[in-house]
């Protein structure tokens, strides 16, 4: 049973969202947590259901290639639509592979050894043999996420907004790495920022932002933000 609390923003009548914090690689809670959404849809049915995750899928955790290539194939709730967003650690991965500045000890130091090594790949070889390693349909996931999504009151990002920029200004570097400019923020957003990035030992719900990365590669929750109406639960694994 969801315990709800009256939430900082709105959604339209009949539409819900199920947003799930950073996953890194943690596979075995990603699904327990898809499948507590689905009994919840399934007690609880509505018109417009969206599943979105808000990013950061690699690094650190045991199985960094088991998360993507199960988002890659698409559907994890048959029926329900899904929005992937972006996080930093997509974007380091992404510049590791494709060569892109000292991006390549970026990532190692991030947590990147156990990603490549969940693909088979190993870190101490050289850097020009490990995209060899990622099959295409995985580096087309990756390279096609979202850097936000916006629905009812609430805008959704991995990281945040830069408080005093228009929403459709923000930067991607923005998008996917501010923390105290925004986490401190008293401004109001015009909408209610629904963020990972920033692990806490609890979701946090602010009167301009919801944050819902609970550190689950730390030994914290993977924690899932139900949003409808005007209130807001969490679901976690």
């Amino acid at each position: 049973m969801i315990e709800f609390q009256p939430a900082p923003g709105r959604l339209p009548a009949g539409h819900r969202v199920y947003a799930i914090g950073d996953i890194h690689g943690c596979l075995d809670r990603l699904r327990e947590l898809h499948a507590a959404i689905a009994a919840d849809l399934a007690a609880r049915p509505v018109e417009q259901a969206l599943l979105l995750h808000v990013g950061d899928y690699v690094d650190r955790g045991p199985d960094s290639a088991g998360v993507v290539r199960m988002l890659a194939a698409g559907d994890p709730l048959p029926g329900v639509a899904t929005v992937n967003l972006m996080g930093n650690h997509e974007r380091t991965m992404l510049d590791a592979l494709d060569g892109v500045g000292p991006s390549a000890t970026d990532w190692m130091i991030s947590g990147g050894r156990e990603a490549l090594a969940s693909w088979g790949g190993d870190p101490d070889a050289p850097r020009n043999t490990w995209p060899a390693h990622v099959p295409e349909p995985d580096m087309a996931f990756l390279r096609g996420l979202a850097l936000r999504h916006q629905v009812g009151g609430y805008f959704f990002a991995h990281a945040g907004i830069r408080p005093g920029v228009a929403l459709g200004a923000q930067t991607d570097q923005d998008l996917l790495t501010i923390r105290n400019s925004f986490l401190y923020s008293e401004q109001d957003f015009g909408v209610v920022v629904v963020h990972g990035h920033t692990p806490r030992a609890a979701p946090e719900v602010r009167h301009n932002r919801i944050g819902i990365d609970t550190g689950a590669v730390f030994g914290g929750k993977l924690t899932c933000a139900v949003l409808e109406a005007d209130r807001v639960g969490f679901l976690q694994s």
